[in-house]
């Protein structure tokens, strides 16, 4: 077996790999001779089967199979020696494709490109500031609020009030499509909070202004994309009596409102809202931080980036911006969509940072555990009530969404790791710095 290098250009690999014709002959019967003890064929008895009639019955479909072998040798041998990785799967074309017959030496031509050597990293040059905001009494009292608000009941108003948003209005409907009444239309006494948008887009706009005893039809169209396919798109008709029209009356922020929400006093539950405030505020600090971190590493290395890493990046970061742009268009049926230079600026940061960070990981013997996965993968499955059993059974068979969902994760700890070496300074600020400092990312 031989292996001559035709190309080595920048980070661009190009090998010749041959295999002669008597190495694979010995292959082929080297595996032959292994499978001839469990062979059997009528006239022969069990492990008797000759080797010429072996090689008649069974050698083309184990000459490829040696065939592949000793390229997939090669390529690894290759890989083992000269310590390269390449940034994707390698390109491997045979000369002669189909002319190919056997008894001839099989030449294969292999191409990639090569991952850059990365530069060291001395994280403590890293020089970072951390955002500290603490839980104002201000910020708890409204939480306090909001939780109040949503453990909200209803009282009747006075008679001939009518009902505006945040009401509920307490109705019978019958719904009907072209004057044909239809499966789950109908309901009595269903309490329908208007501005909940629970209902039909479009639905609870005309319930606003009636009146407890009013008898409102309702006229909406059903989303395109609504989950019943013979209801989606098509015009109806909702014959709706309203009841009784309910004003909010939000919960008293006391120890019988701590209760509902775990806690044994209302103390008690100021202090787990505190908690909870602070551990938002110390995750979007974190985030901040992150930013300021991988635009100082942007800065602090510098090396060659694979042209086909670039390029791919590129392309779906325009795809991507694409869809934002045009968030009805849910498909790939689209024209094509070309990359500009903004897209290719920041698929070059991308491609930097994704391959420090990754060889950092690699040097520091970063790893996901199991555990990890599993929460990653749990977190997931909760967008899919009801089909979690599906969701898990369909990432255990993905290597390509185990990726989606490894990458992150181990990017955080490798971040984590950096954190733990640089220099940091805390600094505290108030609610609405660190919210201007959130608010900036997307800016970027």
């Amino acid at each position: 077996m031989q292996l001559t290098e035709t190309l080595k250009d920048g980070l661009k690999r190009g090998y010749t790999i041959t295999v002669s014709a008597a190495e694979l002959d010995a292959k082929v019967t080297e595996k032959l001779i292994e499978a001839q003890p469990e062979v059997e064929i009528k006239g022969f008895r069990k492990g008797k089967v000759p080797m010429a009639m072996l090689r008649k019955q069974f050698g083309p479909r184990v000459l490829g199979d040696a065939m592949q072998e000793a390229i997939d040798g090669a390529m690894k041998d290759h890989f083992d020696k000269s310590g390269e990785r390449p940034a994707m799967q390698p390109k491997v074309e045979m000369k002669g494709g189909d002319n190919w017959k056997e008894g001839q030496d099989v030449v294969v031509e292999m191409s990639y490109e090569a991952l850059p050597e990365i530069p060291a990293l001395d994280v403590s040059k890293v020089k970072l500031e951390r955002l500290v905001v603490k839980a104002e009494d201000k910020a708890v009292a409204e939480a306090l609020e909001n939780l109040a608000k949503s453990a909200q009941s209803f009282e009747e108003r006075k008679k001939g009030s009518k009902a505006k948003d945040g009401d509920q209005v307490v109705i019978d409907f019958k719904g009907s499509v072209d004057g044909v009444p239809f499966d789950g239309g109908a309901g009595e006494d269903y309490p329908l909070v208007l501005g909940s948008n629970s209902f039909i887009p479009g639905f609870e706009d005309q319930l606003v202004g009636a009146k407890a005893g009013d008898e409102v039809s309702v006229n909406v169209t059903f989303p395109e994309s609504y989950h019943a396919a013979h209801l989606a798109g098509k015009a109806a008709v909702f014959a709706c009596t309203v009841k009784s029209v309910n004003g909010p009356k939000p919960a008293e922020i006391d120890d019988e409102l701590a209760k509902k929400f775990g806690a044994e006093s209302l103390d008690a539950l100021k202090t787990q809202v505190a908690e909870r405030l602070e551990a938002e505020y110390k995750g979007a600090a974190r985030a901040v931080m992150k930013r300021a971190l991988l635009d100082q590493l942007d800065g602090l290395v510098s090396f060659d980036l694979p042209p086909t890493l670039v390029e791919a990046e590129a392309h779906q970061i325009a795809h991507q911006l694409w869809h934002d742009e045009n968030p009805d268009h849910h498909g790939h049926d689209h024209g094509s969509i070309e990359t500009t230079d903004e897209h290719k600026k920041l698929a070059e940061r991308r491609v930097r940072l994704g391959l420090l960070l990754a060889e950092l990981g690699r040097k520091e013997k970063v790893e996901v555990t199991d555990a990890e996965m599993t929460q990653a993968v749990l977190a997931q499955a909760r967008q899919y009530p009801g089909q979690e059993r599906a969701f898990f059974e369909f990432v255990q068979k993905n290597p390509q969404m185990q990726q989606q969902l490894r990458a992150p994760i181990f990017e955080d700890k490798v971040v984590d790791h950096i954190f733990a070496g640089a220099k940091v300074t805390e600094k505290e600020v108030s609610k609405d710095k660190l919210q201007k400092a959130v608010e900036a990312l997307d800016e970027l």
